[in-house]
This record gives C-alpha cells, sequence and structure tokens, in this order.
C-alpha cells in the first residue's frame, strides 16, 4: 500500500490521540471531513491501523520490576526455537520477546512482581527442557524514556 503525506500525517496524529474526533483530525492534515475519514477506514481495512487503545501506567496499578534477559539456547533447532517462543508466550511475566542476532538468541522483558519472582522463574526456566546455553540478566533500575508513538517519515 502506498502512503502519501496526508496518509502518514493520519497516521501520525492518531498514534499520538486516537480519540481525535474526526473533524480535528481532517483539520489537522487540511481536509474535508469525509476523504480525511475515507483515509481512516482504508488505512484500517488495509491493517495498517491494527486497533485503538489507552495507553496505561503500569506502575499506577500495580508496582512490578522490569528486567531485560539476553537468552541463548544450546540449540538452533527450528524445534528448539519453537520451545523457547512457545514458553515465551504462554508466560505471563514475560512483556516482550524479541528474536535477534549478534550473538544472542533472544531479548526477552520480563515484568516481575520482586527480583525474586524473576529469579523464580529463570531458575524454573533452566531446570526446564528448553535448553538454555546462557543467559544475562538486567535489572532496570530507571524509566527514562518509555514507548512512545512510532517515527513517522514524512515525505514533503
Amino acid at each position: 500500500m502506498k502512503l502519501d503525506r496526508y496518509d502518514l500525517k493520519i497516521l501520525e496524529i492518531l498514534s499520538r490521540d486516537g480519540r481525535i474526533t474526526k473533524s480535528r483530525l481532517a483539520e489537522a492534515i487540511n481536509l474535508s471531513v469525509s476523504p480525511c475519514w475515507e483515509r481512516v477506514k482504508r488505512l484500517e481495512k488495509a491493517g495498517v491501523i491494527e486497533g485503538y487503545s489507552a495507553r496505561l501506567n503500569p506502575d499506577a496499578i500495580v508496582k512490578r520490576t522490569p528486567v531485560w534477559v539476553q537468552v541463548e539456547l544450546k540449540q538452533h533447532s527450528a524445534e528448539s526455537l519453537a520451545r523457547f517462543e512457545r514458553l515465551a508466550l504462554d508466560t505471563d511475566a514475560v512483556a516482550e520477546c524479541y528474536a535477534i542476532g549478534g550473538g544472542m538468541d533472544y531479548l526477552v522483558r520480563i515484568d516481575a512482581d520482586s527480583i525474586d519472582a524473576y529469579q523464580r522463574l529463570i531458575d524454573a526456566w533452566l531446570v526446564s527442557d528448553l535448553g538454555i546455553e546462557r543467559y544475562f540478566t538486567y535489572i532496570v533500575t530507571k524509566t527514562v524514556k518509555r514507548e512512545g508513538p512510532p517515527a513517522l517519515a514524512l515525505d514533503e
């Protein structure tokens, strides 16, 4: 799907404010309401806009200890990679999991109730049939920047 400057501007605005009214969005991109809204619907239908949500402050709900873990597996077969990925998907404490290149296999963010809870989770992973060769733990001591809207290059 080819995106023009109006589409990119719509995406930029909606990524910051998904509750903006149709008329304010149209005004912000300098189009009338109907053509603007047709563009939004087209972007939704094409899957460019996957949905709308509220950005929550997890610390206001329950205090968690974020921990980043680099994981290297002993084997790199499709089966062993799939086994680890299934575990990551099925573990509630795993907030994010990325397959990465450059020496390690995965980068995992775990939101643990405590450092002790994190260590018990890792201990369980180590005695399971996952085949973890080694792992490195990085405990978050301060949040400097939380994820915001994606940066979109506006070609003008």
